[in-house]
């Protein structure tokens, strides 16, 4: 899962759908000795050379400033993470120092109490103020954080401006005119998706349901509570499956689509419009559409607003267990920092999460500039408890969006179903 080859692909996703809920284990005394091996688990990549050859420059950088240390870094397929992870929660023996993962884990891996709170190590960080508040939340769980945010991945509008200009369109701005702009696409060109979206691509789906003033859930103290069933979600959430009708995404071949499938069918020239993330530019520009899109933030229900989007993406995170928590911890600051962000931006494609680099970057390449307003326009998160991931591999909300769309239910029905699917998931 990884936005777009790891995380980003499951979120990535439907991003990062989540693993299922990790078991407690023993946390382990942990250490601070200054020598010895930093024991390191970063996820594995569809093409892991570029990142491969970033982190080995960090690595070299941080064995020259640390006499006496070694970094031994072991690839984790991220289809067997949770395995791997939870193997690590039970047995402290077999954990990493230093690890990388999903912040959609980070709520179900926090109840293990195997990962160390790093609030403190990144308040006395000088780059530690950089960090963009709103993501830096997605790292955090019961009042403490877990882990430093690598990358973010974020969503925003891809468009055809051949098809625009073909058919006088122009961009739209606000939701309303996104449904009939993609209406008009189909229209005059049948063979084409208004927009392609899909019943499964939950992560596009929900800056729908926020723009319209809804929420996933509301917290009372340890207890969390579903508002899908809001009438402001509901007004989000149809707002949505409107658009998986015959006249601009046929639910015949959009209630099942995920959200790599949407994209694959806008960059193979299939589709007027997508949802796209900034982890998605690769392969589209390997597709059909190269030279012939743009990117712009998703609107809002109001003209000027940009609807909130999902931040998804990566945390380093250190062990309780580690020995070597100091030395850990440094290398999580090292390849964490503007320096190494820049660096995988530059070999990945990940979206910094330091606002300088961020902006710093965002100058140099236009395709960056709407997925960094988007970021300052705001974003949002799900609920951070273990029973997301459940909900999450349960396709509760993807279930709800395909009643509504192929008229199976109303959104009421629908909506009342996933409440109370979500309800019995928080306990």
């Amino acid at each position: 899962m990884r936005f777009r080859r790891t995380l980003t692909g499951l979120a990535a996703v439907g991003l990062l759908a989540g693993c299922a809920p990790a078991q407690s284990g023993p946390a382990g005394s942990g250490g601070d000795e200054k020598t010895g091996t930093v024991r390191v688990w970063l996820f594995d990549e569809a093409n892991r050379a570029p990142k491969e050859a970033a982190v080995k420059e960090a690595i070299a950088e941080f064995k020259a400033a640390h006499s006496g240390v070694e970094v031994d870094v072991q690839w984790v397929p991220v289809e067997g993470r949770a395995d791997k992870f939870s193997g690590a929660f039970n047995d402290p023996s077999n954990a990493p120092d230093v690890a990388e993962f999903g912040n959609t884990d980070v709520a179900s891996y926090a109840t293990t109490g195997a990962l160390s709170d790093l609030g403190g190590d990144l308040a006395s960080w000088p780059e530690g103020k950089d960090v963009i508040p709103s993501v830096l939340d997605t790292a955090k769980s019961g009042g403490k954080t877990y882990g430093l945010p690598w990358f973010t991945g974020i969503r925003a509008l891809y468009y055809r401006t051949d098809v625009f200009t073909e058919l006088g369109l122009q961009p739209p701005k606000t939701i309303a005119e996104l449904t009939e702009t993609a209406r008009r696409i189909h229209a005059a060109k049948p063979d084409l998706y208004g927009i392609s979206v899909g019943g499964k691509y939950t992560y596009a789906m929900l800056p729908f349901l926020w723009a319209a003033g809804g929420e996933l859930a509301k917290q009372d103290g340890a207890k969390w509570t579903s508002t899908v069933d809001s009438e402001k979600a509901k007004a989000g959430v149809t707002a949505y499956a409107n658009l998986l009708k015959d006249d601009i995404c046929p639910p015949a071949q959009c209630a099942n689509l995920t959200g790599t499938q949407s994209v694959q069918a806008f960059s193979g020239g299939k589709a007027g419009m997508t949802i796209g993330g900034d982890f998605n530019r690769k392969a589209v520009d390997q597709g059909a559409v190269k030279g012939k899109y743009t990117v712009i933030p998703l609107p809002g229900t109001q003209a000027g607003s940009t609807a909130p989007t999902f931040a998804g993406g990566n945390l380093l995170g250190v062990f309780g267990a580690s020995k070597r928590h100091g030395l850990a911890v440094d290398f999580v600051k090292l390849l964490g920092g503007a320096k190494y962000q820049e660096k995988m931006y530059a070999a990945m494609g990940n979206l910094p999460t330091l606002k300088s680099v961020q902006e710093k970057l965002a100058a140099n390449d236009p395709f960056l500039k709407p997925f960094v307003d988007s970021i300052a326009a705001g974003t949002k998160f799900v609920p951070s408890t273990p029973a997301w991931s459940k909900i999450d591999s349960q396709n509760v909300l993807p279930t709800a969006v395909q009643q509504i769309a192929t008229g199976a239910k109303d959104p009421t029905a629908a909506l009342a179903g996933a409440a109370e699917a979500m309800n019995k998931a928080f306990g």
